[in-house]
């Protein structure tokens, strides 16, 4: 096995790969013709949007940032905001805040881990259990982030394991799926997303605790974002496989969110579409009063139903 500080080197490096992809985005994304879906057009136009029923449902993934003094600033600006009401609104701080984000932000926000370990705790240096989130209060934990698959290694079945134990603990899961660059690129969006969702399918049985959260790799962290149309599509797609693969009923039910660099300027236009049920936030959600205007981005949603 290679030392330590060769491993974080490599995750590095293959962490700024992902980065300079997503800029490779750019280009394309001022000719969107050039990138192609992952099915044909005749496909496409047979999607049946099914919106999800529930609340519009918003996100915070802080990732590895913060310090205790940070964190309490962002925790103040969120408890002061003026948040529509009807949005499911979880926020994820690093494990080591978890306590204190618990502890000090108001009830109308929920609490979410990044990561939680595959099965009950034990001899697993480094991984904290869905047992442990349940006892220190935390209601949520992601799930297949990018930043894991594509950085850390984990593949679509542990991912799908991962998320069978957290629900059978009574942890609500934001399920993440998406495709790189280069996947778009070559026409195979829907097949890598169909492919990572049948992974969670395979290992679910109740869907009525878990989020969808389509997050394209090459919008993550780059400032490229899918224009409303290219977001819409996928879910629509995606809330058709569930249809014919799990059921309508979990189709038409679950939300399916958008993320990869939304803020404070896109978030109405995305949250227009139909099919886009809310938003999992990156780098926005480090700012209390841009994440509050991600959240209350529901009333285009109203307006353009």
């Amino acid at each position: 096995m290679a030392a330590p500080s060769s491993l974080a080197s490599s995750h590095l490096s293959r962490l700024a790969d992902l980065r300079r992809a997503g800029g490779a985005a750019a280009a394309a994304l001022a000719h969107p013709q050039q990138l192609r879906l992952g099915c044909s057009r005749r496909r496409a136009q047979r999607v049946v949007a099914m919106a999800g029923s529930g609340k519009f449902f918003v996100g915070g993934n802080w990732k590895c940032n913060g310090t205790k003094d940070s964190v309490s600033k962002l925790v103040t600006e969120l408890n002061a905001a003026t948040l529509e009401p009807d949005v499911d609104v979880v926020v994820a701080p690093p494990f080591i805040y978890i306590d204190q984000v618990k502890n000090s932000l108001t009830d109308r926000i929920e609490v979410s881990a990044q990561n939680v370990w595959i099965g009950k705790g034990g001899a697993y240096t480094g991984e904290i259990s869905a047992e442990q989130l349940v006892d220190i209060g935390c209601q949520w934990v992601i799930l297949g982030h990018s930043e894991r698959r594509h950085v850390i290694g984990e593949d679509d079945q542990f991912i799908g394991k991962k998320a069978a134990y957290a629900l059978s603990q009574n942890v609500k899961v934001i399920a993440c799926i998406g495709e790189l660059l280069e996947e778009r690129e070559a026409g195979k969006t829907f097949d890598v997303c169909f492919k990572q969702m049948k992974a969670f399918a395979d290992s679910i049985t109740n869907w009525a605790d878990v989020v969808i959260a389509y997050e394209p790799v090459w919008a993550i962290g780059t400032g490229k974002v899918a224009t409303p149309e290219q977001a819409q599509e996928v879910h629509a797609a995606v809330r058709d496989w569930l249809k014919t693969n799990v059921s309508p009923e979990v189709a038409s039910g679950i939300r399916i969110i958008y993320g990869g660099s939304v803020n404070a300027a896109n978030c109405a236009e995305l949250a227009k579409k139909e099919d886009i049920d809310g938003f999992l936030v990156g780098g926005a959600s480090l700012k209390g009063p841009d994440f509050a205007t991600i959240i209350n981005s529901v009333t285009s949603k109203k307006v353009a139903a």
